[in-house]
């Protein structure tokens, strides 16, 4: 008999910062420190980072609209800079060729 094992259930953070990261609408950006503080996690920013690495794809999630708190790219050339960048841009945001988004302009505005 061949056991299957169905993946842990998320904790309520977790849940919360990937419902955070798929609020953020196409042609907006939000940053890993924004999303973590809407979660409810001030501090969560890094965990932010480890759900995004971790569960993207899985999850759907537009990973492409969470940039560094500066408006920066975190990803580096070579690395998905370049991807992020195309994706960005199709969605209408302006991006340098360095990956930086201004953040005033395209910021998830808060409700």
């Amino acid at each position: 008999m061949t056991e299957t094992h169905e993946p842990a259930p998320y904790t309520p953070q977790t849940l919360r910062i990937l419902a955070a990261i798929k609020a953020v609408p196409a042609g907006r950006v939000s940053s890993y420190r924004d999303i973590a503080v809407a979660a409810g996690l001030p501090q969560g920013a890094r965990q932010v980072a480890r759900i995004l690495h971790a569960l993207s794809g899985s999850q759907n999630l537009p990973w492409h609209r969470i940039v560094k708190a500066n408006g920066c790219i975190a990803l580096a050339p070579g690395q998905g800079l370049e991807l992020q960048i195309h994706l960005l841009r199709s969605e209408g945001v302006a991006v340098t060729e360095e990956g930086t988004v201004d953040m005033d302009r395209y910021a998830k505005k808060p409700c």
